[in-house]
């Protein structure tokens, strides 16, 4: 099948004996046993759900994975990916990183014994360069958060084929239906499903996408123990915004490339970063009086965090989505008073371009 379809059709409930359309919700924390040493495949929803099956199946198929796994949140799944390394171990990493995933790592793993190096990784020799014999992985996030820079995921596999090194790519940004990592090289795949799997600002979830069984048998221990698994519920409200993802990123993407030439045009707008994929549309404008003017007067756009639905969002990262990053890192990234971030939603694109005219009048 191709992609548009396996997102409508690709969530199978292996247990269906209506002719439900929609995935049921199996809103049940354990399942009774057949009979003594059987099993109907289900002992307890900590472990595993129907419904939650169905949408790991879904993500494994949508990323060329051979399992993935539902976290209750992408920090949790993030939290979870880091049990697979051990003190003395060292991680490169994206220096235009996600905040969130800056922290977790400056402040959890650093305290298990775990370093990190963050460089540009869009220049591979410079990751080359900081590969030492205790490297375990190299995370990256293309584009990157906020500054979106490209990293050729292919060219960065080269260096970690044949080695023990993990690629671990956080692919929240582009999904599936537009960028597939694991073909490209990667060995695990980050979602904040949050964003534009569940595409509608209602829901919070996580996904690790595994290219190795072993890994993911590593990781399903991991999730079943620390418990933090997507709840039935939520499961199913990520099925039924999956459905959608292709028509939804297929009309974001087309309104963000038409807002961003706007913006490229306008006398206020000092620099637009936009890697002509996706619907995430980062720029700088001429001063913070103008960024603080943009964000306090949009009617359409919601001055709010997170991204991915289809509603138009915009961010200002200094204070919210990288207000955690030491100062001097944040700046020395270009993250300052003047920069703003849009999620672009699927509104019609002309109400989003008066409405970002009028506030910026």
């Amino acid at each position: 099948m191709k992609i548009e379809t396996t997102c409508v059709q690709g969530a199978k409930d292996k247990n269906n004996s209506t002719g439900a359309i929609a995935i049921p919700i199996y809103q049940s924390a354990t399942f009774a046993h057949p009979a003594v040493g059987e099993s109907t495949g289900y002992d307890y929803s900590r472990t595993q759900n129907p419904t939650r099956e169905a949408l790991e199946q879904l993500i494994a198929i949508l990323e060329n994975a051979t399992d993935a796994l539902a976290f209750s949140t992408g920090m949790a799944a993030l939290a979870a990916l880091m049990e697979l390394f051990s003190s003395g171990d060292h991680i490169i990493a994206t220096d235009d990183l996600y905040g969130g995933s800056i922290r977790f790592f400056d402040k959890f793993s650093a305290k298990k014994g775990i370093t990190f190096d963050y460089v540009d990784t869009s220049d591979v020799e410079v990751i080359k360069s900081k590969i030492t014999s205790n490297t375990k992985a190299i995370f990256i996030e293309t584009p990157t958060n906020p500054m979106m820079r490209i990293t050729d995921i292919a060219a960065v596999a080269e260096l970690t084929k044949n080695t023990d090194i993990l690629l671990v790519v956080d692919n929240t940004f582009l999904t599936p239906y537009l960028q597939q990592p694991l073909n490209m090289g990667a060995d695990i795949v980050l979602h904040s499903g949050t964003k534009y799997l569940g595409g509608h600002n209602d829901t919070l979830a996580g996904f690790l996408a595994v290219k190795d069984t072993k890994i993911a048998e590593e990781l399903r221990f991991v999730h079943k123990n620390f418990g933090a698994c997507l709840s039935p519920f939520d499961c199913f409200l990520i099925i039924r915004g999956i459905k959608t993802l292709a028509i939804r990123m297929d009309k974001a993407q087309a309104n963000a490339a038409a807002l961003a030439n706007w913006l490229e045009k306008q006398e206020k707008v000092s620099k637009v970063y936009y890697p002509k994929i996706g619907a995430m549309v980062s720029f700088s404008v001429d001063s913070e009086k103008t960024a603080r003017q943009i964000l306090e007067n949009v009617k359409i756009m919601a001055f709010a965090e997170s991204l991915g639905g289809v509603e138009t969002l915009i961010t200002y990262p200094m204070l919210q989505t990288h207000a955690e990053v030491p100062i001097e890192d944040r700046l020395a990234r270009g993250i300052n008073e003047k920069l703003l971030r849009m999620s672009v939603g699927i509104e019609n694109v002309d109400d989003l371009i008066e409405d970002l005219e009028r506030a910026m009048r």
